[in-house]
């Protein structure tokens, strides 16, 4: 991170850019002249701390970013960020592990920012199991998990087709922030070689609402849809960031084997 924020209305710029509004919609989404927010974003005006929080709110600013902005106008930091092992979240984390272990036998994991792994089910952990050692240190990173060679890929049945889900998702994450960890995560993942498809016949397309997640488990085929599941208007940065991802079986077979691999173990 720099040490020196960019000035204040570079930032307002940046994003209003990012978010491919003009300066007369945001001018007007925000209830301030069009001229106004030209002088802000030009150095000539400086914007008070409401005024700051507001266009951030408008443009849909992560809160870390929002924090980044006040300090670059001038002002104290607005939204507390705390590690996930403060004594303050013990409700949050609480939470994070009843719905992972109310989860069972599907697996459910909680990731940050990045998709490094905060926490995970056992089903996750019977279904990582055997990808390479490293790639299981932490901070285990959940995509790259995903599509490393020694990771998960060699398994995935559908791989091109998840493989491209994952990254246009991640795409969209960085258009979304602007956060440069992902932008780097992004080139390192297109690098990877992408293993050749073992075509699988599907037995529903899911409408289009959902792209699914086969792979081989010892001598089970597996069938995955995922949700994300995101805590509701948070004013914690840590909280903000953090996402639930969990898989649903795609089929009856895969409930089953789910359930009779749960019972083995």
């Amino acid at each position: 991170m720099d040490t020196i924020p960019r000035p204040i209305g570079e930032q307002i710029r940046d994003w209003r850019q990012r978010r491919r509004l003009s300066q007369m919609d945001l001018a007007g989404d925000a209830e301030m002249s069009t001229r106004h927010l030209s002088f802000i974003e030009t150095g000539r005006s400086r914007p008070s701390c409401d005024m700051v929080l507001k266009l951030a709110a408008e443009l849909a600013v992560p809160l870390r970013e929002q924090n980044l902005m006040l300090v670059a106008a001038g002002y104290a930091p607005h939204f507390r960020e705390r590690r996930l092992d403060d004594a303050g979240f013990a409700a949050a984390r609480r939470a994070v592990e009843r719905i992972l272990e109310g989860h069972e036998p599907y697996p459910a994991l909680a990731i940050d920012r990045h998709w490094n792994l905060i926490a995970a089910n056992t089903a996750v952990m019977r279904l990582v199991a055997g990808v390479e050692a490293s790639l299981l240190e932490p901070p285990v990173n959940v995509l790259r998990l995903a599509l490393h060679p020694k990771g998960l890929a060699p398994r995935t049945l559908n791989v091109p087709e998840w493989r491209a889900h994952l990254l246009a998702r991640l795409a969209h994450e960085i258009d979304l922030t602007g956060d440069a960890g992902l932008a780097d995560l992004l080139a390192e993942l297109r690098a990877y070689p992408s293993p050749a498809e073992t075509r699988v016949v599907a037995k529903d397309d899911f409408g289009g609402i959902a792209v699914p997640f086969r792979v081989r488990l010892g001598e089970e085929t597996l069938s995955f849809i995922s949700t994300t599941t995101l805590f509701g208007t948070p004013v914690d940065v840590t909280l903000s960031e953090l996402a639930i991802e969990s898989f649903f079986p795609a089929d009856d077979d895969t409930a089953e084997a789910l359930r009779r691999l749960a019972a083995a173990s």
